[in-house]
């Protein structure tokens, strides 16, 4: 029997900026059961007891948290690719657009089925759901049909979701391409079928990236992204070969960011993913557009890419959020993410060793896993982190079973240190998305 309320007790940690990480013991946390927001959070509280009876909450049920246990913000993966979970942790042989060809566009195609849809997107869904991933950027493929299926499959599991039909319309395969009409009708009712669903999923403008798509394509998407006022993804400067492929399809543009911009595909609310070479005036571009950045590290290193220098957009106060990339990331997982993140760091500050340079810290971590990627996504005033009326996004963490083994005396800090890079999907006991449980090891009693 659902109650009205639920109070969890104990440790609750998140971002409050990008170097502020906190820590609060002994706090309450009262989530409203029929909105899945959080009604109050109480810190300092040494007798829940007395506190309950004070403050005289109607119908409540307790979690009390164990010592070595915390909730935290769930993760947001700000760019991943749906279909391409079938082949994830294989075909990393290739650069980027070999890699396409070989392995991603033989693979999304096969999505024109609407049964295979149906399993794929279950697999998918409850593997990055069961990893912490409460809300995710998803490239479907092409397929109207297929695409419907993911956006039905992620609201059945409950995820909360950023969901982009694929547009290409040139420079594909015979087997995998659409027309331009075609692209723009199917991309339009789509939006339509989002927007009539789950209020949790958010249709988004999905140009799988320039090389693939007309100018007449982009001019389109544009003018639907706002007339239904929604988001815009896609990839920027992945690779040398992608980039110089594209300045020489579009000539009359400065530079590969331009070719977005002149297209009317650059706002506040768009997200580029990936980003790991661009020039000085590229980056300036994005900060005056407010254009945010989805950080694929473990993908760059998989297709050879590059190393991106995060630190370069976020001393220019880009917004910056992580994404698994899967399949060219090869782990579904967030916290492969935040290591994969920590190396790309560590790497550009060996290459730097002459200059002052400063890698990214565990808290900086931290928030470009939670309230970062919410951040990238315009959902920082509902996600991200635990604040009253935000909702009820969140991780019960448990470092006393699972991967890590904590040795005695460790700080706060340190065991969530110790979570970032030795924890995994065996420390994650709850998974909730706007107060419902949605995945997790632990039984659900709920």
């Amino acid at each position: 029997m659902t109650t009205s309320y639920t109070i969890y007790y104990g440790t609750i940690v998140h971002s409050l900026s990008l170097q502020e990480l906190e820590v609060l013991l002994n706090t309450v946390l009262v989530v409203d059961n029929t909105t899945g927001l959080i009604a109050h959070v109480e810190k300092d509280v040494e007798d829940l007891e007395h506190y309950l009876a004070d403050a005289q909450w109607p119908d409540v049920k307790v979690h009390r948290l164990g010592p070595e246990q915390f909730l935290m913000p769930g993760f947001v993966d700000t760019h991943a690719h749906a279909p391409q979970y079938m082949f994830a942790g294989s075909g990393m042989g290739h650069q980027l657009l070999k890699w396409l060809e070989v392995n991603v566009f033989p693979c999304e195609s096969a999505f024109q089925d609407p049964e295979h849809a149906k399993t794929a997107y279950s697999k998918v869904i409850r593997r990055f759901l069961s990893n912490g991933t409460t809300t995710c950027s998803w490239f479907a493929t092409i397929h109207l049909e297929s695409c419907k299926i993911l956006v039905d499959t992620i609201e059945a599991l409950g995820q909360r979701a950023y969901v982009g039909k694929v547009n290409m319309d040139q420079n594909s395969p015979s087997f995998y391409i659409e027309t331009t009409e075609r692209s723009l009708e199917d991309t339009r009712s789509f939006i339509e079928y989002t927007l009539s669903k789950s209020s949790l999923v958010t249709p988004v403008i999905t140009p799988r990236f320039a090389i693939t798509c007309s100018r007449r394509l982009m001019d389109g998407l544009g003018s639907l992204a706002e007339e239904y006022k929604v988001p815009i993804q896609t990839h920027l400067c992945e690779n040398h070969d992608e980039i110089k492929t594209t300045c020489e399809m579009f000539k009359e543009s400065k530079d590969y960011t331009s070719v977005y911009d002149d297209h009317n595909l650059l706002n506040e609310q768009s997200y580029m993913a990936h980003c790991v070479h661009m020039t000085e005036d590229e980056l300036e571009m994005l900060a005056r557009r407010k254009t945010g950045v989805a950080h694929c590290a473990n993908s760059n290193f998989s297709l050879h890419s590059g190393v991106c220098d995060v630190r370069r957009f976020l001393d220019k106060g880009i917004k910056v959020g992580l994404g698994t990339d899967v399949a060219g990331g090869f782990s579904p997982s967030m916290l492969d993410a935040v290591r994969s993140s920590f190396f790309a760091s560590k790497t550009i500050k060996i290459m730097k060793q002459k200059e002052k340079y400063t890698h990214l810290s565990t808290p900086e971590l931290f928030y470009l896993a939670t309230l970062g990627g919410a951040e990238v996504l315009n959902l920082s005033d509902k996600i991200g982190s635990f604040e009253k009326s935000k909702s009820f996004d969140a991780l019960w963490i448990d470092l006393e079973h699972g991967s890590v083994d904590l040795m005695g005396g460790e700080d706060m800090h340190q065991k969530i240190e110790k979570f970032l890079f030795n924890g995994s999907d065996q420390n994650i006991l709850n998974v909730y998305v706007q107060g419902k449980r949605v995945a997790g090891k632990k039984a659900n009693d709920e």
